[in-house]
């Protein structure tokens, strides 16, 4: 009879089940509570009259006659249906658990089965599972406020939809009405139980004290120590309850607490149990139902307690118990805290070490993370729900970055050396535990056939295990032998059992000692989930993050800052079948969770490296030619023996000083911020990656984007630019501080595996760019703005000007007010920093932005011809007859503007020549960008692409051809009026003139062949035309021997040479045969005798 009951079938079926209904109420009073997941029926205003009916008149609703109230249902049926039904399933699903819940317990009563901890395990835990479980589960539903409105609606609709209530609304109308006061309900029901609850709950007596005990006793007793007795270390670690000592005291006391409120009288009757009850509520103020929901224990005692006749001594009880929690319970997990600190540390260096310790010691592993796995909980449901009072900081803990951090790296080790594990136990159950279980079967005097059939199973079952299987990487599995081990609890528990196993202590140690093995070999993830999963933190986020605060701030846990990342790859185990809705939230938070935490490392560790590279920055700066000239000054006084100026001023320390040091005890920035960097990245260690439900969560790439992002932004900052006084950093200098700082940034990959290289690239590449990943402004944005709005545009007004004879621009003169030196900007060494700084595509893009520039100078240009286009046509066509010339010159407008508008096209194509002359030296051996390496061509193919764009539909190719050579024709004949400025005096030591008239070479010879190479027309053929003329227009000159045009005239003559000079199209012979050589001797005889003449 007792073997067709299949007790340990149901239990197990029930708790599984139990566990789903309780999370999913707890899913449900979430739901109903946050006003963000709040269903929308409930917040509806139009729903208002109908849900304050229902809640006023349930269960007893008349659905007929008050339709008024209940219009806006009836309009909404179908949706108001659907939308609740789901809800009403689960409190269905409530029902049926309770019905099985107290048809199990009844038929357990009546079996009048024997409960004991330490003997049937497995039969004691799942039974008082199912008691704490279903009044947890009546708990949470009498928490739900909108139970009674949710079901109600249901209800309305099915009788609208199908003109009857639902069969089972009495029955749930009914229970929800019972349980308004759960405690009261619930005590009534299990007043029959009390007896099995009762023992069940006894067997704890010898179990939970000696787990409930302070810091110090564990000290002494060297708890979780493999170093306490070297001789034994190889031992293995057993005892005659395996499973109790690894089982959650949390779990105890909440059997312990629920199990006494249910059974309560026998706290009168029964001293042990008294004894046992306050030694539970001694531990603590909350009870943990289900994620974040807690029993506020002393206060629900209290209250129920206090409706009961005689129960004033339990009342004062509970209060002396409270007080004692409130003065001592803090500082005694503290303690318990910082012991399992160091414990778990020893414990990991031992079993790293020697991992082939994992074998006899799992047990320890097993104790230390269920200790531990306690600590952590208690900490924060106590943390969260605690009252404000003085004593708060027991509550807080700053070090918990290193119990997490040690918990994770113990689970590490047994999943990494699980075959370690598995080859022991596997050896252990074939060659100790079959024999010793078939020893003690033997002795056994009675043995029923059920019974017999059942243990000789195990034995064959051990006895067919070898070492073959483990090296054939054979999958495991004991589960049907643990089960079969739970229904032999089971047949043996009951009264008047032919086998019971009260009689026979000895098969029960056995039996669970063989249990403890098959899990280590087919169970040890699953292991690890029961002693050392903490999801908890998932549904205390801001418990989890202040820890996570207090910890980074201490120097010392700052190496274990990755255990809190880890954590949350936990929170994927705690979802279940029943509430599949609850997925989904759970994965955004532990992924928010993760990636806070690792953005939060990342910053702390980029910070500190960026803060290296900036200390390594500012030494490097003092190394810099620009701060040598203090040195070179002090050391040539000395040399002359003259007295140093300045004498009261304090030297100044020489580079290197800082390296100077007296007493090594004295730590700088320096040896902070690397100590502090090791810290950081000795925490990386942990994992290579996270796995958070179904994403993998690199750690090292949060810290490679981090550094990426504010290498970026230093870089930009160290260009220092500013658009109001056009003020920015030298390209050599800025050169120098990110070489300092990728130096630097390399030293990272001596602390942590990680690919320094690729960061640097990639933050490089995207200075090239005008913008940046991000869309922030680059060097390249900068330095190309600069050149041309500060440089280039001061150059057009020649108040700088562009030197040949030094390859760079100059401040005309010192009085001018600009706030730079163009040299110091425009010279080679700062222009190769430039094309180092920007490379070939910031080339790109300032020639780009160069060549706009000079097509709308062209646009301007055109203009002009078309304007004047006739006297151009006739000047062309007479330029050698002087008297019409004159004519047609008066009549002439614009020549100056024109002139100075091919003056900015030659500046700005002088610039874009040097640049990229210099990003030729820079990039010249690198294949791969040969073709963007500035080598000089005949033609400009950037200025070919621009002239190119601008050609218009309305224009066709020859108007376009006859604007080109008008222009040059204007270009030709206002030559001579640049004579007649003052500044247009050639300057022998810029190889220019004052005015930048000289870049009109460039101006005439590149534009002259990008425009017709865009028309197809001979170059040669047109610059010889435009020579001709040209030095037509400039012989006059040399007619008007009075007037002001000749006092620059030779300075004009030598304009001339220099277009010649500077074209591949054009020759020395092309000249002489239209200029006399001769009259350019003489000009440059008296360019350079006018520069001598006041030294004379």
């Amino acid at each position: 009879m007792d073997y067709q009951q299949k007790l340990a079938e149901k239990l197990t079926i029930l708790n599984e089940r139990g566990s789903g209904v309780l999370i999913r109420m707890n899913y449900i009073k979430k739901l109903c509570t946050d006003p963000k997941l709040r269903p929308g029926f409930l917040t509806d205003k139009g729903m208002e009259p109908a849900v304050k009916y229902i809640n006023k008149k349930f269960p007893n609703i008349d659905f007929r006659g008050n339709i008024q109230n209940l219009t806006c249902i009836q309009r909404q049926k179908s949706e108001v249906l659907a939308a609740t039904a789901s809800f009403y399933d689960s409190f269905l699903d409530v029902i049926e658990f309770r019905d099985h819940v107290y048809e199990l317990l009844n038929t357990i009563d009546a079996c009048q089965c024997f409960f004991d901890i330490a003997s049937n395990f497995d039969f004691t835990k799942n039974y008082l599972d199912l008691i704490s479980t279903y009044a947890s589960v009546i708990i949470l539903l009498s928490r739900i406020d909108d139970k009674k409105v949710l079901v109600g609606m249901f209800n309305c609709a099915h009788e609208m939809t199908n003109g009857s209530s639902d069969p089972s609304y009495p029955r749930l109308g009914q229970m929800f009405v019972e349980y308004d006061h759960p405690w009261k309900k619930l005590t009534e029901e299990f007043g029959p139980h009390t007896r099995s609850v009762t023992a069940a709950l006894l067997s704890l007596k010898m179990v939970y004290p000696r787990r409930n005990l302070p810091a110090e006793q564990w000290r002494s007793a060297q708890l979780l120590s493999l170093l306490s007795t070297p001789a034994s270390m190889l031992d293995p670690a057993c005892c005659e309850t395996m499973a109790c000592e690894y089982l959650s005291m949390e779990i105890m006391e909440r059997w312990i607490i629920i199990g006494f409120l249910l059974c309560h009288s026998s706290l009168n009757t029964n001293q042990a149990s008294l004894e046992l009850w306050k030694m539970a509520l001694r531990s603590g103020l909350f009870l943990n139902l289900t994620r974040e929901e807690v029993l506020n224990i002393h206060k629900v005692s209290e209250d129920l307690f206090d409706g009961i006749k005689g129960y004033s001594k339990r009342i004062a009880d509970i209060k002396e118990c409270r007080e004692h929690v409130l003065a001592n319970c803090g500082a005694m997990h503290r303690e318990r805290r910082h012991f399992l600190r160091a414990a778990l540390k020893e414990l990991f260096k031992v079993l790293e070490d020697e991992p082939g310790l994992l074998g006899p010691k799992a047990l320890f592993v097993m104790m230390a993370l269920s200790f531990s796995r306690d600590e952590v909980m208690w900490l924060v449901r106590h943390s969260e729900n605690m009252p404000k009072m003085k004593t708060l900081d027991d509550y807080n803990d700053n070090q918990m970055a290193e119990l997490l951090y040690f918990m994770e790296k113990l689970r590490g080790l047994m999943k990494k050396y699980n075959h370690v594990v598995q080859r022991y136990h596997v050896q252990y159950l074939a060659q100790f535990d079959a024999l010793l279980l078939n020893d003690t079967i033997q002795n056994m005097y009675v043995c029923p056939e059920e019974e017999s059939v059942l243990m000789s199973s195990f034995v064959s079952t051990l006895s067919a295990l070898s070492i073959k299987q483990v090296d054939n990487k054979e999958e495991f599995d004991f589960t049907g032998l643990r089960m079969d081990w739970l229904r032999l609890q089971a047949y043996t528990s009951v009264n008047k059992a032919p086998l019971p196993l009260k009689d026979y202590p000895d098969l029960a140690k056995v039996m669970n000692m063989i249990q403890f093995h098959t899990r280590m070999v087919d169970s040890v993830e699953e292991m690890l989930y029961e002693t050392s999963e903490l999801s908890i933190l998932c549904f205390y986020p801001r418990v989890f993050e202040k820890m996570f605060t207090q910890s980074s701030e201490e120097m010392t846990m700052k190496r274990y800052l990755m255990s809190f990342p880890s954590v949350c790859s936990h929170f994927s185990q705690c979802g279940h079948p029943l509430c599949p809705e609850e997925v989904k939230i759970l994965e955004k938070r532990s992924l928010r969770l993760c990636v806070t935490f690792l953005e939060q490392i990342a910053k702390q560790t980029g910070g500190v490296v960026l803060e290296i590279c900036a200390e390594q920055r500012n030494l490097n700066d003092q190394l810099l030619p620009k701060h040598c000239a203090e040195s070179i000054s002090a050391a040539r006084y000395r040399k002359q023996k003259k007295p140093l100026p300045k004498k009261g001023e304090v030297q100044k320390e020489k580079p290197g000083a800082e390296s100077l040091r007296k007493d090594r005890s004295v730590t700088t920035n320096m040896d902070k911020l690397h100590m502090m960097l090791t810290e950081l990245c000795s925490s990386y260690s942990l994992s290579a990656d996270i796995m958070v439900f179904e994403h993998v969560v690199v750690p090292t790439e949060f810290l490679l984007s981090h550094l990426e992002m504010r290498l970026t932004e230093i870089i930009v900052k160290m260009t220092n630019y500013n658009q109001t006084t056009q003020e920015i950093t030298r390209p050599s200098d800025l050169l120098a501080g990110i070489r300092s700082y990728t130096a630097s940034m390399h030293g990272l990959a001596g602390y942590i595996n990680v690919d320094v290289t690729r960061l640097v690239k990639s933050v490089l590449l995207q200075q090239t760019q005008p913008l940046d990943s991000r869309g922030g402004a680059t060097v390249t944005h900068y330095y190309t703005t600069w050149y041309l709005e500060a440089l280039l545009r001061q150059a057009s007004s020649s108040l700088i000007v562009h030197c040949p004879t030094m390859q760079c621009f100059v401040n005309q003169n010192a009085d001018n007010e600009l706030s730079f030196r163009a040299e110091e900007f425009s010279d080679v060494s700062e222009l190769q920093a430039l094309a180092e700084l920007i490379g070939p595509y910031g080339m790109k893009f300032l020639g780009e932005n160069l060549m706009w520039h000079i097509t709308s100078q062209v646009s301007e240009l055109k203009k002009m011809v078309i304007e004047n286009m006739d006297i151009l046509v006739q000047m062309k066509n007479n330029f050698d007859k002087p008297e019409e010339m004159i004519t047609l010159k008066k009549r002439l407008t614009g020549g100056e503007n024109v002139l100075k508008r091919m003056t900015i096209i030659g500046v700005i194509l002088s610039f874009r020549s040097m640049a990229m002359n210099c990003l030729k030296d820079v990039t010249l051996s690198i294949f791969e960008l040969a073709s963007a390496a500035g080598l000089k061509c005949d033609i400009d193919p950037a200025l070919v692409a621009a002239i190119s764009n601008m050609q218009t539909d309305n224009t066709s190719v020859e108007e376009e051809f006859k604007l080109s050579r008008l222009l040059l024709v204007y270009v030709a004949v206002s030559l001579p009026t640049l004579a007649l400025d003052p500044n247009s005096l050639y300057s022998q030591e810029h190889g220019g003139h004052n005015n930048n008239i000289h870049c009109l070479a460039a101006a005439i010879n590149q534009l002259t062949a990008a425009m017709f190479t865009v028309q197809n027309q001979n170059i040669e053929q047109q610059l010889k035309e435009f020579l001709l003329l040209a030095s037509s227009t400039l012989l006059q000159l040399g007619q008007n021997v009075e007037r002001v045009e000749v006092k620059n005239r030779e300075s004009i003559y030598l304009l001339l040479h220099m277009i010649v000079e500077d074209s591949p199209f054009l020759s020395q012979d092309m000249l002489e045969s239209c200029f006399p050589y001769v009259l350019l001797r003489n000009a440059y005889r008296e360019v350079h005798k006018a520069v001598f003449m006041p030294t004379a």
